[in-house]
């Protein structure tokens, strides 16, 4: 089968058995690529009145995108084509997912440049503001999706409310998700999508563990949301499609003390997004807990690292006291698509969940290693 990506190497070998491209075709290509900006100055004037940034390896990425949509019609128009070309050139992206541009999420990340994203494009409209739902993803843990904003009084993320210029995702209130009438508790995370779209929301929910089958591999879920300063609620309807199939679930219940405490490590499911851990650790010798070691064991939590030492950003979790121990599960973002094991090191927290640990934070001797292939 011949390499999609070797264009070149296609286009000599068709022109060796069909006539030279025709005036109008290369009269086409010239005006699509003089029509593209010759810097990035440019880029940025003509572009200084519109509401969205453009980040500029996604221009320079649209601009290939545009010219080789322009030659793929035109090719396909003149007959100038085989069916190994046809292939080649249905291989070419015209668009990359924004997912594959969330920084501060490897998992996300994986997922929009693993083609494990499914674009949605459905707006809703209230006067002059519009939501727009551009991508979701959905792998069994987590589902998260992207809408961009547009509104008079929004520019480059920031939101005028009528009092006050907020941040665009303080500008939105009452957040809720409904699928087939149930609404998770711990609500719709949302954020900003990054500095690159600074107008765009990222919206992530976490699939609870005992759902019960309100989330199966296909759904439409119901989102209500307000604006600050306009008297709407907003109802987006976005859909789901479970797009991974390789999920990693295993019970290790892997235990391990160092004479003060013992932690367990009971569940662990893995995607290529999203890692779920459920886990445990406790005094030793304490049948029920003073008000003072319940607190000892609530700064306590559990940092993961893969099989190539990097640590998987931790996205939210809750925990529970049951008898003697503080019992913990917790959503992070997986750092690759094939893992195969997870070193699991208690810690001492000292800002928040998720801080970058460092070594004077871990609890000596506590170190787990989890095996997933």
């Amino acid at each position: 089968m011949s390499n999609p990506f070797n264009i070149d190497q296609e286009l000599k070998k068709q022109a060796k058995e069909h006539p030279a491209m025709s005036n109008l075709v290369r009269t086409r290509i010239d005006a699509t690529l003089e029509s593209l900006p010759e810097s990035p100055s440019q880029l940025n004037s003509e572009q200084a009145q519109r509401p969205r940034q453009v980040n500029k390896g996604l221009r320079r990425t649209a601009a290939a995108a545009v010219a080789a949509g322009v030659l793929g019609v035109t090719v396909f128009a003149s007959g100038f084509v085989s069916p190994a070309m046809a292939d080649s050139l249905r291989n070419i992206p015209l668009v990359g997912s924004l997912f594959s541009s969330i920084e501060a999420d490897m998992g996300l990340r994986t997922a929009g440049s693993e083609g494990l994203t499914t674009p949605v494009n459905h707006s809703f409209a209230y006067q002059d503001v519009k939501f727009k739902v551009l991508e979701t993803v959905y792998d069994g843990t987590r589902a998260a999706f992207l809408v961009h904003v547009t509104a008079p009084n929004l520019n480059q993320g920031m939101y005028d409310n009528g009092k006050d210029i907020v941040k665009l995702s303080s500008g939105v209130d009452n957040v809720f998700l409904d699928v087939n009438g149930f609404s998770p508790d711990g609500g719709l995370f949302y954020s900003s999508a990054g500095a690159n779209e600074p107008d765009t929301l990222l919206f992530e929910q976490v699939i609870p563990t005992d759902h019960k089958g309100e989330f199966p591999d296909q759904f439409d879920a119901k989102v209500k949301l307000t604006l600050q300063g306009l008297d709407h609620e907003f109802e987006l309807t976005v859909p789901f499609t479970k797009s991974t199939t390789d999920t990693y679930k295993v019970q290790p219940d892997t235990v391990m003390g160092n004479g003060l405490f013992t932690a367990t490590v009971t569940k662990a499911e893995v995607t290529p997004i999203t890692t779920r851990l459920t886990a445990a650790i406790g005094l030793n010798g304490k049948e029920t807990l003073t008000v003072k070691e319940k607190e000892q064991l609530q700064d306590i939590r559990f940092g993961i690292y893969d099989d190539q030492g990097r640590q998987l950003t931790a996205l939210s979790g809750e925990g529970i006291y049951e008898d003697n121990q503080w019992k913990w599960e917790s959503i992070y973002a997986t750092t690759a698509k094939d893992v195969k094991y997870l070193v699991v090191k208690p810690f001492e927290m000292k800002d928040d969940f998720t801080e970058e640990v460092k070594d004077n934070q871990f609890i000596q001797g506590m170190e787990m290693k989890i095996q997933l292939q």
